[in-house]
């Protein structure tokens, strides 16, 4: 990515004439839209078209092997193109060669499904703290593990309370052959012969199975004491067996399986402001309670002081609505964020999200209405995984036949291409104050300013903070000429009518390769300004 950046930079660097460079910046604005088309300015009344995707059948024709080997080949890009001379693959292709090697390049933070990318290292004493928690260390444990503690916990019980029985029978005398067949004799446990007999009254003990053939008397008084010991230790490992494996089956952990977010978030205009969106839904019918959605940008940031901070942590404004942070959650919501003043994505344009490395992390909050218990679910966006220019398809309809709202969640994912600027919020605000000083120029203007004196002469100064905005602008009676500069793009308009007071504004940018138009009018002026 950082690649492709530098190359549409070095493009910006070349002039028309350089068609490769002019090539190379505009297959980066291509893959920056997502779907390799430029937007086209559309008309107030035009509609924008839903795209139709085809319905497409697996093909049966070869076998699993051959399949394998030609994802293969396209994976590692060893397929060749028509002329038999290089790949002509994804562009992304390199990246797509296993899963481990994907999250090693990204280096996310957070997954696509939640988990959290850190691993915990040098730890003092680890064990022994894991161990004060059993608890904790088993309920997160895997359940294998899980069930093996559980399947030892009672074998290992019947086993030392078998040898605590064997030792009792054994010093009383109870394991004497000749004392088998003496009727005046007293056992402490009566038809105890062996150390399997002995196993074999524990279990009936813990359990209280009580089968009737193996009972004890009144002639030890110690085996009184750990039949009550057995009994009271018997109950206790089951309820803290049953306690763990509740706690595993109930986690409010996976009731975020059921929680999902956009692959993609989205970069668009709504109601002239700049916004970033991505979508959340939930797929049962229970909903969730309270529900609240946080962002967090992670990025690096450098201190006044010279510190270095790699992972810095900027709250992200987001809602609903872009203010409100709580939802009504009962269908897939689209989460706005704002890009205003206070945003961190204040100064970011579509150039810049090329070469830009953050991570954008979501999260969403909220108690289960079945179980009233808290969860929450995770996901992040990477610069790549954010389109700008597209907005979500909507999903929700409403069916006339039952009367009920029908979620079609195969659009779930899905995107439509809009008009929007690729300059930074920022820009757009510098560009808006031109706008309004230009409006209130030009209506503030005499008819008969046409002549030449000491007042037919403007001349306005803006000194902006990004790019060095400078607006210049003359009037008089055979010339009318307006010079603008913003950041990289330079414009001029001339008009010399003495009778029609009509400017033509065109603002272009080095790369060349978007534009997007907007009129404005004010009395005796006309002005087009294209962007």
């Amino acid at each position: 990515m950082v690649e492709d950046a530098a190359c549409l930079e070095e493009g910006k660097g070349h002039g028309d004439g350089d068609v490769p460079a002019a090539a190379a910046a505009d297959s980066q604005w291509e893959k920056l839209l997502g779907n390799g088309r430029v937007p086209v300015p559309l008309p107030a009344s035009a509609t924008i078209p839903v795209p139709v995707q085809p319905e497409r059948r697996r093909s049966s024709v070869g076998s699993l092997f051959s399949s394998f080997r030609r994802s293969f080949r396209f994976t590692t890009g060893g397929a060749k193109g028509a002329g038999g001379g290089a790949s002509t693959g994804h562009v992304f292709s390199r990246y797509r060669q296993s899963r481990f090697n994907a999250r090693r390049i990204r280096k996310r933070v957070v997954f696509k499904h939640g988990d959290c990318n850190v691993v915990q290292g040098n730890v003092a004493k680890r064990s022994t703290r894991y161990l004060q928690d059993i608890f904790t260390t088993l309920v997160d444990a895997q359940w294998r593990w899980t069930l093996f503690v559980f399947s030892m916990n009672f074998l290992l019980s019947w086993l030392a309370f078998a040898v605590v029985w064997w030792f009792i029978s054994f010093t009383h005398g109870d394991l004497v052959p000749q004392n088998f067949s003496n009727s005046s004799w007293t056992p402490c446990v009566t038809n105890i012969r062996d150390f399997t007999s002995c196993f074999l009254f524990s279990v009936e003990t813990q359990h209280t199975i009580g089968y009737g053939n193996r009972t004890p008397t009144e002639a030890c008084p110690e085996a009184i004491f750990f039949l009550c010991l057995q009994s009271i230790t018997g109950v206790m490992i089951q309820a803290f067996m049953v306690g763990i494996v509740f706690a595993k089956l109930s986690r409010p952990k996976k009731r975020t399986q059921t929680l999902l977010f956009s692959r993609h978030a989205v970069i668009c205009q709504r109601d002239g402001t700049l916004c970033l969106m991505f979508r959340v839904g939930d797929m049962r019918k229970s909903h969730i309670i309270e529900a609240h959605v946080r962002a967090q940008l992670i990025r690096h940031k450098v201190t006044k002081e010279g510190e270095s901070l790699p992972f810095y942590q900027t709250e992200l404004k987001v809602g609903g609505d872009g203010e409100e942070d709580k939802i009504f959650f009962i269908w897939p919501t689209t989460i706005v964020h704002k890009i205003d003043k206070t945003s961190p994505l204040y100064q970011l344009s579509a150039t810049d999200l090329l070469r830009e490395r953050f991570e954008i992390v979501v999260i969403l909050e909220g108690v289960i209405e079945s179980t009233g218990m808290t969860t929450q679910a995770r996901s992040s966006y990477l610069p790549s995984e954010i389109l700008w220019g597209h907005r979500f398809q909507t999903l929700v309809s409403f069916k006339s036949l039952n009367g009920e709202y029908e979620v079609d969640y195969a659009l779930f994912n899905n995107t439509v291409e809009v008009d929007t600027p690729l300059s930074s919020a920022k820009q757009l605000d510098e560009f808006g104050i031109v706008e309004q000083q230009m409006s209130y120029d030009f209506s503030n203007r005499s008819p008969s300013s046409n002549t030449l004196c000491s007042m037919d002469s403007m001349s306005i100064d803006l000194s902006l903070a990004d790019g060095g905005l400078h607006l210049h602008q003359h009037h008089n009676h055979l010339h009318h000429e307006n010079h603008f500069q913003i950041g990289g793009g330079n414009l001029h308009c001339s008009s010399s009518s003495p009778n029609t007071d009509s400017t033509a504004i065109l603002l272009s940018r080095n790369s060349g390769t978007s534009s997007f138009g907007r009129r404005m009018s004010a009395p005796h002026n006309h002005t087009t300004v294209a962007v």
